[in-house]
């Protein structure tokens, strides 16, 4: 079961725009992560690949945790929004719930749920 410290910590280096570092310290080699049910990434290794990808074509992003966020078991919901700005200076803003199972401290399965409308 995570602890309250393991999700503030974790919480703690997304908001300070280290998600990386988030994903190396906290996810499982085997984790999987999914998008509004789609094909799952696996392993940690793809998973920081994908996600290195994606901030390489932003020039920045504001990650901000809604609290409360909720803990059940082994499981974790986190309330996001996220401000992001574009290589073209314009502005975005995502708001999504991510549900995590936690194993012996660390992250295995994420699943995301967004509106997809968000991103145009």
């Amino acid at each position: 079961m995570p602890t309250h410290a393991d999700v503030e910590r974790f919480v703690a280096l997304v908001e300070a725009g280290r998600t990386v570092d988030a994903m190396v310290e906290f996810y499982a080699d085997h984790a999987t992560m999914r998008e509004n049910q789609a094909e799952p990434r696996v392993g940690k290794a793809a998973l920081i690949r994908h996600e290195e990808a994606a901030l390489a074509t932003i020039a920045s992003l504001q990650a901000r945790c809604v609290r409360p966020w909720l803990i059940a078991g082994d499981h974790v919901v986190i309330r996001w929004v996220f401000d992001i700005q574009d290589r073209q200076g314009r502005d975005h803003r995502l708001e999504e719930l991510a549900w995590q199972r936690w194993d012996q401290g660390l992250i295995v399965e994420e699943e995301f749920f967004y509106d997809p409308a968000q991103m145009r």
